[in-house]
């Protein structure tokens, strides 16, 4: 079946209501002493903080973002740096107190990239990695890739092999697609996430994957939008955009973006959760993020595919 594409501006309203949400909603990211009283409850709270940049630095390199879009990006950066991450401290202390993290790397790589400094972290990252127990450490094959990704991004000497990793991965191996779960849809996301680096780099997916892709995502879209599991459905909305020949998908984007709360939160299963305000917070700050950043590449990849 032939599908339509969908209009760049209808894929760019999405990521202008999620960016207006997360600007309006910037506080509840901020740690809490709570959060900082054990080591897992801080890295919890980080990752957050990290996607939060990752998403405002893909606004950046994409290019799509209008000016309102921009001022607020990089309000939001600024503000995960300066003020969340208190200029790189709280990375630093996790560092100092958790050496062989690999949390303080991946998300200083996303600041550094925008020119935020921070010296001692960065020693003490460049320390740990002379330790053998950094290449030791048993990770997630999609989780070894984005170490590699982050090292890269800061200009280290990579501690693995990038074909390696993509190789042992869920998608790396082309498993039957009917095997598809829910917990290895986000492994095979976050495979393409980092070996693209976010989405610049979407030639970097060997061709027998992407052909794999190609073939199968149309049907993992329908799945996943009919079930309603929007955050997911973002997620593979960025794979898409990350193909030679993305999709984009009209239906699909159609049922996205009506599962889209007008003040431009998006919920990650069906509808909004109830609560108060900060139970809700934790409940669709991811599926908002995703929302903007699959905005931003469908978007960009609308304007460079469109014929002239």
């Amino acid at each position: 079946m032939t599908t339509q594409a969908a209009p760049p501006a209808h894929l760019h309203a999405v990521g202008g209501r999620a960016l207006g949400w997360l600007f309006e909603h910037r506080e509840h990211f901020r740690l809490t002493e709570e959060d900082r009283a054990t080591t897992s409850g801080l890295v919890e709270r980080l990752k957050p903080i990290s996607e939060l940049a990752i998403i405002t630095h893909v606004l950046f390199r994409e290019g799509v973002a209008g000016a309102r879009q921009r001022e607020q990006a990089g309000a939001l950066l600024d503000f995960a740096w300066r003020d969340l991450l208190d200029g790189g401290n709280e990375l630093a202390r996790l560092q100092q107190d958790e050496p062989l993290s690999t949390i303080p790397l991946e998300t200083y790589a996303v600041f550094h990239g925008h020119g935020y400094r921070h010296p001692r972290l960065q020693a003490g990252v460049t320390l740990s990695r002379r330790l053998r127990n950094w290449t030791a450490q048993e990770h997630l094959p999609n989780r070894r890739l984005g170490i590699l990704n982050w090292e890269r991004r800061l200009g280290l000497a990579p501690s693995g092999n990038v074909g390696q990793a993509v190789s042992r991965t869920w998608l790396g191996q082309l498993p039957e697609p009917w095997t598809l779960q829910y917990a290895t849809a986000y492994d095979l996301t976050h495979t393409v996430f980092h070996l693209t680096d976010w989405g610049e780099a979407p030639d970097r997916i060997p061709p027998r994957i992407a052909d794999y892709l190609t073939l199968y995502l149309p049907a993992w879209l329908d799945e996943w939008a009919d079930l309603q599991h929007w955050d997911l459905l973002g997620e593979l909305l960025v794979v898409d955009a990350c193909l030679p020949y993305p999709a984009l998908d009209r239906r699909i984007w159609e049922r996205y973006a009506a599962a889209q709360a007008p003040d431009g939160a998006m919920p990650a299963h069906r509808t909004l959760p109830q609560g108060d305000t900060d139970h809700v917070f934790d409940q669709v700050h991811h599926p908002t993020l995703v929302a903007a950043f699959a905005s931003a590449m469908a978007t960009s990849r609308a304007l460079t595919t469109s014929p002239a």
